[in-house]
């Protein structure tokens, strides 16, 4: 096993950049196809509307995941925009009232705002279904393959996953105590690492191979991803972010900053890529895209 060098973690390829928005691309016209257009109701609207924009890094990580694994890209482009049906469905209940109560998301207005709170609620029970319509889809496999991407979205999206550490951030809100480090960390691992992690792991699922290399990649990008985040809301530009920035710090929310410092923070993502990096050193220079993906974590600013 050849370690690959340490280069310039805030720095990412122009052949990283042209895969993400490749990536995007074919991801957005597949769901050209597959999204209903009819009856004209705003639950309808609404599902290509929550869907629109973003860079769609997760349905990238499943697909160069499948990549690494040789799976047919036409295989893949069913759990990619399975895994970006639930993106969607999550910000479109977190920024509800009863939630977040943000009033934009990618720069438009979130989809209550834009409609009405019951449509948005629809909207995402939607997206969540359509996700696992894609997952169950015939051209993503084996029967047992399609069971495997099924069962492991389950757990990733739900009440072991993503639900779990929405749950553990609202009842953080109430807590007389802001949030331990390590408190953080636990709700972050399951808000935003799971569905990263999954992401990640995909490839493998679809070829059934081992995953336990793309889990630790996994995992120290999810959490990367999520101290970037707290720093952009620090650091970012609103125009650019395409949300609100600074909130954090105006509700007194326990987060990476407050408690590792801006400096802090930003060392403890570095080291964090690194090893989402050092992770993939068994695929060599295949792995590169990836390893790029864990850098760009770093230089985002949206």
């Amino acid at each position: 096993m050849v370690r690959q060098p340490e280069r310039n973690l805030s720095k990412v390829s122009d052949v990283f950049d042209v895969r993400l928005k490749a990536a995007a691309t074919a991801v957005q016209a597949h769901f050209d196809k597959i999204l209903p257009t009819r009856p004209a109701l705003p639950v309808i609207k609404g599902m290509s509307y929550a869907v629109g924009g973003g860079k769609r890094l997760r349905a990238f990580l499943v697909l160069e995941s499948a990549r690494l694994h040789s799976v047919d890209p036409q295989q893949a482009i069913w759990p990619a925009a399975a895994i970006e049906a639930m993106h969607a469905y999550s910000l479109v209940h977190d920024d509800l009232p009863c939630m977040d109560d943000d009033d934009l998301r990618r720069g438009l207005p979130t989809l209550h705002v834009r409609w009405n709170e019951a449509t948005a609620v629809l909207v995402g029970d939607a997206l969540q279904s359509l996700a696992f319509e894609c997952v169950t889809h015939p051209e993503c496999g084996s029967a047992e393959i399609r069971v495997e991407l099924a069962r492991s979205l389950a757990i990733a999206s739900g009440v072991q996953g993503m639900v779990l550490g929405q749950a553990l951030d609202i009842a953080a809100e109430t807590a007389e105590l802001p949030l331990s480090l390590d408190e953080i960390t636990a709700l972050q691992v399951n808000k935003t690492g799971a569905l990263i992690q999954w992401s990640c792991e995909a490839g493998a699922i679809m070829a059934m191979a081992d995953n336990r290399a793309l889990r630790q990649f996994a995992q120290a990008l999810g959490l990367a991803f999520q101290i970037a985040d707290d720093i952009l809301d620090v650091e970012g530009d609103a125009s650019k972010a395409g949300k609100r920035v600074g909130k954090d710090d105006a509700a007194g929310k326990a987060t990476f900053v407050s408690h590792l410092g801006l400096d802090g923070a930003k060392k403890r993502a570095r080291e964090l890529v690194q090893a989402a990096c050092d992770a993939l050193d068994g695929y060599g220079s295949e792995a590169q895209t990836l390893r790029e993906a864990a850098r760009f974590v770093l230089s985002r600013d949206s």
